[in-house]
């Protein structure tokens, strides 16, 4: 019972660590190069799946924290959404990296 809690509050501190951490850029250095990058969809609906797991995540955070971790469902669902959040934020991040 207990598992659930701590990978869930490990994989949660991952993940804003490594947003913290990737934002570092943007506010140190050169701004020069990151102020010309734009991304363009061909299609809106790309960006229907970023959002749902935006809004995923952040419904999930909400809900485990006001339940305290109690419910292992949806503590599992929580680490399943941040890891496939951690990977796409990563793949953001090079494509960024590569453009500047």
């Amino acid at each position: 019972m207990k598992v659930n809690r701590l990978v869930t509050r490990i994989v949660i501190r991952v993940f804003f660590i490594l947003l913290f951490a990737a934002m570092v850029p943007f506010f140190t250095g050169d701004q020069t190069k990151l102020q010309h990058i734009y991304f363009s969809f061909h299609h809106k609906w790309e960006m229907i799946f970023p959002v749902v797991l935006l809004v995923g995540f952040v419904a999930l955070l909400i809900t485990c924290a006001i339940k305290k971790y109690n419910e292992p469902d949806l503590n599992w669902l929580l680490v399943l959404n941040t890891v496939i959040l951690i990977a796409y934020g990563i793949a953001i991040y090079i494509r960024v990296i590569h453009m500047v």
